[in-house]
C-alpha cells in the first residue's frame, strides 16, 4: 500500500505537468493498477500453487512496473532543465515507457489466467 501511495503521488506531480510525462503518468498508473488488480486476483484465488508457480513472471512484471516509476521520478526533476544530461534522462524514460513497460501487459495476462502449465509438467518429459 506505502508503494502504491509513492507510485500515486508521482503519477499525479507527472500528469499536472503536461504532454509527455502526463502520458508516462497515465500509462505507468494503468500498469500499477491491472498489477494490483491481478495480485488482489492471485491471492484470492486459493490457488497458491498456480501464484507461485508464475512468481518469475510476477516479479518481472513488478519490476519493470517499478522502473517505470524510477523512470517518472526522473522526468519530474528533469522538467524545465535543459541540456543534454537532463535530455538523455528524458530519451531514457521515453524509451523504457515506450519499450519496456509495454511488456508487462502480456505478462500480467498470464498471471491472471493462474495458468498452471508449470505444475503439469512431468520429468518424465524432459
Amino acid at each position: 500500500m506505502a508503494l502504491g501511495a509513492a507510485i500515486g503521488q508521482t503519477v499525479a506531480d507527472a500528469a499536472s505537468l503536461g504532454g509527455e510525462a502526463a502520458h508516462q503518468a497515465q500509462q505507468l498508473d494503468a500498469a500499477w493498477q491491472r498489477l494490483a488488480a491481478v495480485t488482489r486476483d492471485m491471492l484470492g484465488s486459493g490457488d497458491i500453487e498456480a501464484a507461485m508457480a508464475n512468481s518469475v513472471v510476477y516479479l518481472e512484471a513488478f519490476g519493470h512496473i517499478v522502473v517505470a516509476w524510477i523512470w517518472l521520478q526522473q522526468v519530474i526533476a528533469a522538467h524545465d532543465c535543459t541540456g543534454d544530461f537532463y535530455d538523455g534522462k528524458r530519451q531514457a524514460a521515453r524509451y523504457f515507457f515506450r519499450y519496456e513497460l509495454p511488456k508487462t501487459a502480456p505478462q500480467l495476462d498470464l498471471l491472471a489466467s493462474l495458468d498452471r502449465t508449470t505444475l503439469t509438467m512431468r520429468d518424465s518429459w524432459f
